[in-house]
């Protein structure tokens, strides 16, 4: 399947972390639009291959972030979860999630989210976090603090010094686990102080504000895990797989293992380690 770039004449802007936010936040402010109009509405949904389910506004915000992108970056790369690669073989490619959480977004829940992530060579270096319906927005990457935007209030910030007895964990959902997964997750939640299912990317936003400690995860794409990274590690968090590397484009087996601190990575580490 073949999907149109765009139709709007380039405006290419400076390559480099200002000109990447720019382009970044002008074209998540473009996808919101397209999706809020599909929120509460009793929306359809398909269910795909993998029986994850995907909605119009899935389709209509990736088509719009891949315009806007593209306009802005015409040598750059696109991934996306809903339509074929553009160019993955740039140095620069950028990895869209339109709307992570699709089983929340036609529920009606607003722990959806888009996920924007660059890749520099395959490893992330830049990552937004966008909730379209209330407004909230965390934008953090290589160079670049995380900052947050929104309505609530919230202060960026991981708990620099908590441990893994005192630890919030949080995951989206059992079933992304398989038994010997499930069989480690246990171990680690009987360590922690407490676990909380759902939430879906949304948890990554919340523990770069210190409102949760860990979050712990398997079965993810890359178009899951791209633009999370940045944003903790912005905020003062670690992320790596379960077996403490780096998550990049070329290795990533799927896990995803965010902790608000050093320590507590590796004490979190050690208890998925049995």
């Amino acid at each position: 399947m073949s999907l149109p770039i765009s139709t709007k004449t380039p405006t290419p802007l400076p390559n480099s972390p200002d000109g990447w936010i720019t382009a970044g936040e002008a074209a998540l402010d473009a996808a919101g639009a397209a999706i809020r109009p599909y929120f509460r509405v009793g929306l359809e949904a398909d269910d795909k291959s993998d029986e994850s389910p995907v909605t119009v506004a899935d389709r209509k915000a990736e088509e719009t972030l891949r315009a806007h992108l593209l306009a802005a970056f015409p040598d750059h790369g696109i991934i996306g979860e809903e339509f074929p690669p553009h160019n993955p073989g740039a140095h620069y490619v950028w990895v869209i999630d339109p709307i992570d959480g699709t089983r929340a977004f036609i529920t009606g829940r607003t722990s959806f989210c888009s996920l924007l992530g660059l890749l520099e060579d395959g490893v992330p270096v830049l990552g937004f976090i966008d909730q379209p319906v209330t407004r909230e927005r965390w934008v953090g990457g290589r160079g670049v603090p995380t900052r947050f935007t929104g309505p609530f209030g919230g202060k960026v910030g991981t708990r620099a010094h908590v441990t893994l007895p005192e630890a919030e964990l949080s995951s989206t959902a059992p079933e992304m686990f398989t038994p010997a997964d499930a069989a480690r997750f246990a171990k680690l939640q009987a360590s922690a102080k407490r676990v909380y299912w759902g939430g879906d990317a949304y948890a990554y936003g919340l523990l770069a504000l210190g409102q949760i400690d860990l979050v712990a995860e398997c079965s993810l794409k890359p178009w899951d895990w791209a633009a999370l990274g940045p944003v903790v590690e912005g905020a003062g968090g670690v992320v790596t797989d379960w077996a403490g590397a780096p998550l990049r484009l070329d290795t990533a087996d799927g896990s995803a293992l965010a902790a608000a601190n050093p320590a507590l990575h590796q004490a979190a580490l050690k208890a998925l380690a049995g």
